[in-house]
């Protein structure tokens, strides 16, 4: 499918992701990834900060609004709390959480899971996989869209985990 990856391996496509209990043959599978220059747990509270804000394009997903650029010091995640936040209202909700390691939530029928895979010398692979049941042209649709999106996010993080990590 067009957009489906971007920034994976085909070992990363094959892994199981949490998401992937909650759609049983799903029309859209998208996989995203990107390595990071900080160790899991200087990555891992910009992932939890995702509850707050998108992280993509602010001026796009956030109404203009910028997410924020610090850490606030949030509390770890938990199944049932909201997955993040768009232009001042909360969205979706946490479905799946191993802090630390993995995060997973769903909003409007889609499920993605963030996933932290540490690597050598203090470097993380940042994953990132959606999944939806819908049609097979709206999951193109989506696909595409998601790509766009989901690649600022990752990159957004990337930069903040980086610069943060001391």
């Amino acid at each position: 499918m067009i957009g489906d990856r971007w920034g994976v391996s085909d070992s990363e496509i094959v892994r199981t992701y949490p998401c992937d209990d909650f759609v049983t043959s799903p029309a859209l599978q998208a996989w995203r990834g990107v390595g990071v220059e900080a160790p899991a747990e200087a990555v891992w509270p910009w992932v939890a900060q995702v509850r707050l804000a998108p992280y993509s394009y602010d001026w796009i997903d956030n109404l203009g609004r910028r997410s924020p650029r610090e850490l606030v010091g949030i509390p770890e995640p938990q199944v049932g709390e909201r997955f993040t936040s768009a232009g001042g209202r909360e969205l979706g909700r946490i479905v799946s959480v191993e802090p630390g390691i993995q995060l997973t939530g769903t909003i409007m029928g889609a499920f993605m899971s963030y996933v932290l895979v540490p690597q050598d010398c203090d470097t993380t692979r940042l994953l990132l996989k959606v999944v939806m049941q819908t049609s097979r042209w709206a999951a193109l649709c989506l696909s595409v869209g998601d790509l766009i999106m989901a690649r600022r996010q990752l990159l957004n993080l990337k930069l903040l985990a980086e610069r943060h990590q001391h």
